[in-house]
């Protein structure tokens, strides 16, 4: 591998002009440069942090992948047996850089690319430190993760306590003896609520806007991606009402704790971007009643939060665990390449209509695993680009 801090993409190791300009180091680009690499195409990663796999250093202490070793690896390395069945955040940091490594990568750290144009037949970035680099391929992989979102509340500004986003959440130490509230009941507010109960805070609750469907992570050794790759091939009003039936058999139900069951379809939820909870702890936590699940957070009235149901708690510290923004439209958003909210109108090997050479990975939540899906498309954009050749 051959990675350089510097802001000069000419560091890299292969003098040689890129065939193809890879943005972002995280496991959709490395797994696009590596299919490049094996068609035959000179690709470069393009990477705005100082070290590839910059969002999952960033991520709290206890992640474990929700999705299983086998079927997580990107193409061309599997991931190792040592690292367990359920491969955590550290793991994958190693395996990323192991990855990079064995597939000979070459990533310029520290170059951000301020925009995409359009330039002949293929494509001008600008980046940081005035260089402009050029290739006929463009494969943006930036991440669904991007740009951290919290909502405004009215009145966030007035709340004395602490506010902060999930992402700047690492374990429960800081957190230890205080009420915290977090906000957002998809994956990652699950398992940071269940962290803080665990991890000694006073009292934790959990503020839930729309009832989640929470899936066990694996079933008897049957893990849950299996389900979720099998049922992408059945029709999605199939799935929902299938759904229901399955989630009584294996999930208690927790109404009489604050938390329903949810009266929207499984895969309706999935296709709008929201894929069910995996249970680490969840389930437990609340009918122990060591997370308190209540209403969606209104406003912020100083150190009151006011929550839908017209209560209002006062807790010491807010963890936003809302999402985040794609951020994608000072990259491409000129382009008309993007929809009404933000995303890539397509995916994998397809490119938009008028941007020939311009592809983008990562940016959907599949039910089936986003490592697995990310080797899929990063095979079909390889297949794709090598076409155009």
């Amino acid at each position: 591998m051959s990675e350089s801090t510097s802001a000069d993409p000419g560091a890299q190791a292969s003098t040689a002009a890129p065939e193809a300009i890879v943005i972002g180091a995280g496991p959709g680009g490395l797994a696009a440069a590596a299919a490049l690499r094996q068609r035959g195409l000179r690709p470069l990663v393009l990477e705005r942090a100082d070290h590839l796999g910059a969002s999952w250093r960033q991520h709290y202490d206890r992640l474990h992948l929700h999705t299983t070793r086998r079927l997580s690896s990107l193409p061309g390395l599997p991931i190792p047996r040592a690292y367990g069945r359920w491969v955590g955040r550290d793991d994958v940091v190693r395996y990323l850089e192991r990855y990079a490594e064995h597939h000979d990568l070459d990533i310029a750290t520290g170059i951000e690319v301020t925009r995409v144009e359009r330039a002949g037949s293929g494509w001008s970035l600008p980046a940081t430190g005035g260089r402009v680099l050029t290739s006929p391929v463009v494969v943006v992989a930036t991440g669904h993760n991007h740009t951290p979102y919290i909502p405004d509340w009215p009145g966030r500004n007035t709340f004395p306590g602490d506010l902060l986003h999930a992402s700047g959440y690492r374990n429960a130490a800081p957190y230890a003896g205080r009420d915290v509230l977090v906000v957002g009941v998809g994956n990652t507010g699950a398992e940071v609520a269940v962290d803080l109960a665990e991890g000694g805070a006073a009292r934790v609750r959990l503020a839930v806007r729309t009832p989640p469907h929470i899936m066990r992570r694996s079933t008897a050794g049957w893990p849950a991606q299996a389900s979720g790759i099998l049922v992408r091939r059945l029709p999605a009003g199939l799935v929902d009402r299938l759904a229901p039936y399955i989630e009584r058999l294996s999930v208690p139900d927790l109404s009489g704790y604050g938390m329903p069951r949810p009266d929207t379809g499984l895969y309706a939820r999935v296709l709008d971007g929201a894929i069910p909870v995996q249970d680490v702890g969840l389930i437990a936590a609340v009918r122990s009643r060591r997370v308190e699940p209540v209403a969606a957070v209104e406003r912020l009235d100083g150190d009151k939060v006011r929550l839908a149901d017209g209560t209002g708690i006062s807790p010491e510290v807010i963890i936003a665990a809302t999402g985040y923004r794609r951020g994608l439209e000072p990259l491409v958003g000129h382009l008309g390449v993007l929809d009404g909210r933000g995303r890539p109108v397509v995916h994998g090997a397809r490119t938009p209509p008028d941007a020939p050479g311009l592809y983008f990975t990562g940016f959907t939540n599949p039910i089936s695993g986003m490592l697995r899906e990310l080797a899929i498309d990063a095979r079909k954009i390889a297949q794709a680009a090598a076409r155009l050749g």
